[in-house]
């Protein structure tokens, strides 16, 4: 904690510890607080002549803890907490500055809850800092995301309906093992009945859950962001298939998951995955990419890719260009000429 907090701020914090960790010892305490052991047990008497009911159990099973019932005031945030808050949530959801927005309107009543001095700083913050979109974002509705968490939480298989990018509708009967935000989209990792496989949803393509009486047990040694990371690439309706003339080891830095999953190939590797959107795979990620490379698979990929060259060609057909305006340094005093050619001259 910082060194320079109040007694009255460690003493609120030394609250919220009890309240999140029942029976921490005096020795928890004190390194969660910075403080000696001596100090955080000054804190509790200050809570208790407070009226906060802290109890105290001796023994290596003891700790303090609140009593069982305890109503406690309205959660106080410090400064730099509350500061951390508003900046999070309009680096999360740039329209969070406007009052009409659902986030919006819940990150204003935080603020005004807020003690004066610390809310006008927030407030300010909240006013003066702007946030670029993110285009490549997607909100998921809150009700959707809830309804799959809860099931998440109480292990319930759902049935899902989705619709894809490219407008494909179908349902699905899974296995809900976990949401993961990655980027600005939020991803339902289950396992699908229907495809009898690994599959990550993006949540708002999500149209309805329907939660049903059957339980699940997920992975033992499941981690959900390496997880959803293996499986991006894969499930999707179209095919891809790219070989790459160099080795796997210089290839694989500039590969995405999301892009398929990459193997030796002779001298060079080959990217085996899927898409739901050959376009976005052709024109932002192979690009990217600086090693020479052969689309073999599937047929709306290699459409991708032949109708993002003959744009880029048709770019090129109207040959050199000059364009001139004035030069302060010219060596006539007159216009300089800049020319451009195509890369075969």
């Amino acid at each position: 904690m910082p060194a320079d907090l109040s007694p009255t701020a460690r003493a609120l914090r030394a609250m919220e510890i009890l309240q999140a960790r029942p029976g921490v010892t005096a020795g928890e305490l004190a390194a969660c607080l910075g403080v000696t052991e001596r100090a955080a047990r000054r804190y509790v008497g200050i809570l208790r002549e407070a009226g906060i009911p802290v109890e105290s159990v001796r023994g290596p099973y003891g700790g303090y803890r609140l009593r069982r019932g305890t109503r406690l005031p309205p959660v106080a945030f410090t400064e730099p907490e509350a500061l951390g808050l508003v900046m999070a949530v309009l680096n999360g959801q740039p329209g969070a500055t406007d009052v009409g927005d659902l986030v919006g309107a819940a990150l204003g009543k935080v603020i005004r809850a807020l003690p004066e001095n610390i809310g006008r700083q927030a407030a300010a913050l909240r006013e003066y800092a702007s946030a670029a979109p993110d285009r490549f974002s997607a909100r998921p509705d809150p009700a959707t995301t809830s309804a799959l968490v809860a099931a998440i939480a109480d292990r319930r298989r759902v049935v899902v309906a989705y619709r894809s990018e490219s407008g494909n509708e179908w349902e699905a009967e899974v296995d809900p093992w976990a949401v993961v935000v990655r980027h600005g989209r939020w991803y339902l990792l289950c396992y699908s009945h229907r495809a009898d496989a690994v599959r990550t949803y993006r949540v708002d393509r999500v149209r309805q859950v329907q939660r049903t009486r059957h339980a699940f047990e997920p992975p033992d040694d499941l981690d959900p962001v390496a997880a959803l990371e293996e499986n991006l690439g894969t499930g999707w309706e179209f095919a891809t298939r790219v070989v790459f003339d160099a080795p796997p080891t210089e290839v694989a830095p500039w590969i995405r998951p999301p892009m398929g999953r990459l193997e030796p190939l002779r001298d060079g590797c080959v990217l085996v995955g899927s898409t739901s959107n050959p376009t976005m795979y052709a024109q932002e990620w192979l690009p990217n990419v600086p090693f020479p490379f052969r689309v073999e698979g599937g047929p709306e990929l290699r459409a991708a890719v032949a109708s993002l060259a003959s744009r880029l060609a048709t770019a090129l057909e109207a040959g050199p260009w000059t364009t001139s305006r004035p030069g302060r340094d010219a060596p006539t005093g007159g216009d300089r000429t800049w020319q451009s050619s195509s890369p075969t001259g």
